[in-house]
Parts: C-alpha cells; structure tokens; sequence
C-alpha cells in the first residue's frame, strides 16, 4: 500500500508540475530492484535496463518498454525462433508435396525417372572411361621404351608429346572417376530425399496408421 500510495504522490506531482509539457513529451514510469514505484521524464542510467512503462497525462499506460534480457533469455529466444522457422519451413515444404502429387505411387515414378538419369550418366562415364583406360594402358606400352619407363639405360628420352599425353589421359580419368562418385552420391541423396518425402506424405494424408 506504501508503494502505491507513494506511487500515486509522485504521478500526481509530476503531472501537476508540468513534467509532461507537450504533447510529444513522455512520462516514464518504472519499478527499481527494491519494488520502489518511479516517475520521470526521463530514465535515469542505473535504471536504463529494467521494464518502463510510458504513461500519458492521465496516469494511464500507453506503451512498454521492456527490460533488457539476460544472455539466458536471448538464447532462449533465438532457439524459439530458429523452431519457429523450422515449423514454417516444414509447412511450406508440406504445401508444395500435397500440391506436386496426389498419390505415393507419383512420388515413386518421379524418383525411378531422376534416379534412370543419374544411371545413365553413369553409365556413359564408366563407357568413357573403360576407353580412356584402354588409351592409358597402350601410352604406357609405349612409353616404356623411354627413358624414365625403360629399364634400358641407353633408351632414348621420352618424346616431351606422349609424356604430355599419358598427364592429360591420366588427369582425365581422374577427372570422370570423381564424376562417378558424384552420380553415384547423387542417385543416393535422390533416392533418401523422396524416401522422406513418401513417408512425409503418409504422415499428412493418415497412411501411415
């Protein structure tokens, strides 16, 4: 009661000696550690961090300024809004699968035909490469009649275009295995996203009971 009575005092004397002189003029109100009622037209600094209410010439709240959180309260914070835009993504993600298909069958045609790509890709470099190994194991039977491949000590130095051949044969079967391994992680990555999006699709039509 002593709080609100004093409360009451100040506002009242604040009000009745002009602190709020125009109408673009705020009042301050704000409650310190100790539950002591403030009022004032401004916010002294050892009070800058905690809750204050902006009231207008009638006492009457307006607007609330909130105290600054803790660095509990801000993480707190950050990890309800990251959920909260994992739960908006997810919706957006449930949007776009119920409107792309209409039956699991469609999500099994769509990833037969995409993981067929990744296949015939595939199968066209290891076609390409079994030819560039062809090309490398013939550049090599020729170059071991040079020096540094030849066991002969007198055999003439290789010629500076076959070694520039086997480098690039060699570079370039390197380069499409790598693309092997790639179509082959690929087919995988395509094959676990529409796995997920079958049984996400159970999930939202009731398949899955």
């Amino acid at each position: 009661m002593m709080y609100l009575l004093r409360a009451s005092i100040l506002l009242s004397f604040c009000l009745a000696s002009g602190v709020v002189v125009a109408q673009d003029s705020k009042l301050y109100r704000w409650v310190d550690n100790e539950g002591v009622v403030h009022y004032g037209d401004s916010i002294p600094a050892e009070y800058a961090e905690l809750e204050r209410q902006v009231v207008n010439e009638h006492g009457i709240t307006v607007d609330v300024m909130q105290a600054k959180k803790t660095e509990e309260e801000l993480a707190e914070d950050a990890r309800l809004e990251e959920l909260r835009a994992e739960a908006a993504l997810q919706r957006r993600q449930d949007q776009a699968l119920l409107a792309t298909y209409l039956t699991i069958d469609e999500i099994i045609m769509h990833r037969d035909r995409r993981v067929e790509l990744f296949q015939a890709q595939a199968r066209v470099t290891e076609l390409y490469l079994r030819n560039l190994q062809r090309r490398m194991d013939s550049l090599r039977e020729e170059a071991s009649k040079f020096r540094p491949y030849s066991a002969d000590p007198d055999a003439p130095m290789i010629d500076p275009d076959l070694a520039d051949d086997m480098t690039m044969t060699k570079e370039t079967i390197a380069r499409h295995e790598e693309n092997l391994r790639k179509f082959e992680s690929d087919e995988q990555s395509i094959v676990s996203r529409f796995d997920g999006d079958i049984n996400r699709f159970k999930q939202l039509k009731g398949l899955d009971r």
